[in-house]
Protein backbone atom coordinates (compact mmCIF):
# COMPACT_ATOMS: atom_id res chain seq x y z
CA UNK A 1 0.00 0.00 0.00
CA UNK A 2 2.82 2.39 0.88
CA UNK A 3 4.53 1.87 -2.49
CA UNK A 4 1.35 2.73 -4.38
CA UNK A 5 0.98 6.00 -2.39
CA UNK A 6 4.54 6.98 -3.29
CA UNK A 7 3.89 6.11 -6.90
CA UNK A 8 0.68 8.16 -6.90
CA UNK A 9 2.51 11.12 -5.34
CA UNK A 10 5.32 10.82 -7.88
CA UNK A 11 2.86 10.58 -10.73
CA UNK A 12 1.06 13.69 -9.44
CA UNK A 13 4.32 15.63 -9.28
CA UNK A 14 5.31 14.55 -12.78
CA UNK A 15 1.88 15.40 -14.17
CA UNK A 16 1.97 18.77 -12.45
CA UNK A 17 5.40 19.57 -13.88
CA UNK A 18 4.40 18.44 -17.36
CA UNK A 19 1.33 20.67 -17.15
CA UNK A 20 3.56 23.63 -16.39
CA UNK A 21 2.52 24.12 -12.78
CA UNK A 22 5.17 25.66 -10.56
CA UNK A 23 3.40 25.28 -7.22
CA UNK A 24 2.95 21.93 -5.51
CA UNK A 25 0.88 21.52 -2.38
CA UNK A 26 2.91 18.74 -0.76
CA UNK A 27 3.42 20.83 2.36
CA UNK A 28 7.21 20.76 2.19
CA UNK A 29 8.94 23.97 3.16
CA UNK A 30 12.07 24.92 1.28
CA UNK A 31 14.35 27.93 1.35
CA UNK A 32 15.47 27.22 -2.20
CA UNK A 33 14.05 29.46 -4.94
CA UNK A 34 11.51 28.12 -7.37
CA UNK A 35 12.96 26.41 -10.44
CA UNK A 36 13.02 28.20 -13.76
CA UNK A 37 9.62 28.43 -15.34
CA UNK A 38 8.41 29.46 -18.74
CA UNK A 39 6.24 32.40 -19.68
CA UNK A 40 4.40 32.81 -22.92
CA UNK A 41 6.18 34.78 -25.59
CA UNK A 42 4.74 38.09 -26.82
CA UNK A 43 1.66 37.91 -29.03
CA UNK A 44 2.46 36.75 -32.54
CA UNK A 45 5.32 34.54 -31.36
CA UNK A 46 3.22 31.81 -29.78
CA UNK A 47 5.64 28.98 -30.68
CA UNK A 48 8.51 30.50 -28.67
CA UNK A 49 8.72 30.15 -24.89
CA UNK A 50 11.31 31.98 -22.81
CA UNK A 51 12.65 30.87 -19.42
CA UNK A 52 12.24 33.12 -16.37
CA UNK A 53 13.08 32.45 -12.72
CA UNK A 54 11.27 35.43 -11.25
CA UNK A 55 14.21 37.46 -9.95
CA UNK A 56 14.32 39.76 -12.99
CA UNK A 57 11.49 39.45 -15.49
CA UNK A 58 12.85 41.80 -18.14
CA UNK A 59 13.28 40.09 -21.49
CA UNK A 60 16.87 41.33 -21.70
CA UNK A 61 18.16 42.46 -18.30
CA UNK A 62 21.21 44.73 -18.12
CA UNK A 63 24.69 43.38 -18.75
CA UNK A 64 26.29 41.87 -15.67
CA UNK A 65 29.85 40.74 -14.97
CA UNK A 66 32.10 39.57 -12.18
CA UNK A 67 31.53 41.87 -9.20
CA UNK A 68 27.85 42.55 -10.03
CA UNK A 69 25.29 41.86 -7.31
CA UNK A 70 21.53 41.69 -6.89
CA UNK A 71 18.42 40.15 -8.39
CA UNK A 72 19.66 40.35 -11.97
CA UNK A 73 22.61 38.18 -10.94
CA UNK A 74 20.21 35.80 -9.16
CA UNK A 75 18.18 35.53 -12.38
CA UNK A 76 21.30 34.64 -14.38
CA UNK A 77 22.47 32.15 -11.73
CA UNK A 78 19.06 30.48 -11.64
CA UNK A 79 18.98 30.17 -15.44
CA UNK A 80 22.54 28.80 -15.50
CA UNK A 81 21.63 26.20 -12.87
CA UNK A 82 18.43 25.32 -14.75
CA UNK A 83 20.53 24.73 -17.87
CA UNK A 84 22.92 22.46 -15.94
CA UNK A 85 25.78 24.83 -15.12
CA UNK A 86 26.70 25.00 -11.43
CA UNK A 87 27.33 28.41 -9.88
CA UNK A 88 29.31 27.29 -6.84
CA UNK A 89 28.70 26.04 -3.33
CA UNK A 90 26.81 29.16 -2.24
CA UNK A 91 24.30 28.60 -5.05
CA UNK A 92 21.94 31.35 -6.16
CA UNK A 93 23.21 34.09 -3.87
CA UNK A 94 23.11 37.20 -6.09
CA UNK A 95 26.90 37.66 -6.09
CA UNK A 96 28.64 37.30 -9.47
CA UNK A 97 31.86 35.70 -8.27
CA UNK A 98 34.42 33.34 -9.79
CA UNK A 99 32.06 30.32 -9.89
CA UNK A 100 29.32 32.26 -11.71
CA UNK A 101 31.99 33.63 -14.07
CA UNK A 102 33.14 30.07 -14.87
CA UNK A 103 29.54 28.91 -15.33
CA UNK A 104 28.85 31.82 -17.71
CA UNK A 105 32.00 31.02 -19.74
CA UNK A 106 31.13 27.31 -19.87
CA UNK A 107 27.58 28.12 -20.99
CA UNK A 108 28.82 30.54 -23.66
CA UNK A 109 31.27 27.94 -24.96
CA UNK A 110 28.58 25.26 -24.97
CA UNK A 111 26.27 27.57 -26.96
CA UNK A 112 28.96 28.52 -29.44
CA UNK A 113 28.78 32.25 -28.71
CA UNK A 114 31.57 34.64 -27.74
CA UNK A 115 33.22 33.45 -24.53
CA UNK A 116 33.97 36.34 -22.19
CA UNK A 117 32.15 35.49 -18.93
CA UNK A 118 30.02 38.62 -19.27
CA UNK A 119 26.27 38.11 -19.45
CA UNK A 120 25.11 40.64 -22.03
CA UNK A 121 22.26 40.70 -24.59
CA UNK A 122 23.39 37.64 -26.60
CA UNK A 123 24.00 35.50 -23.51
CA UNK A 124 20.69 36.62 -21.95
CA UNK A 125 18.91 35.61 -25.15
CA UNK A 126 20.50 32.14 -25.07
CA UNK A 127 19.79 31.70 -21.35
CA UNK A 128 16.14 32.64 -21.90
CA UNK A 129 15.53 30.86 -25.23
CA UNK A 130 18.17 28.14 -25.54
CA UNK A 131 21.16 27.76 -27.83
Amino acid sequence: MRISRRFAASAAVIASLMAGSTALSAGSASAAPAPASTKAAPAGDSAIQAWYCGYDNRRTPPTIRQGSQGNTVREAQCLLVARGFGVGASGIDGAFGPATYRAARDFQSWCGIGVDGIIGPVTWDRLRNGC
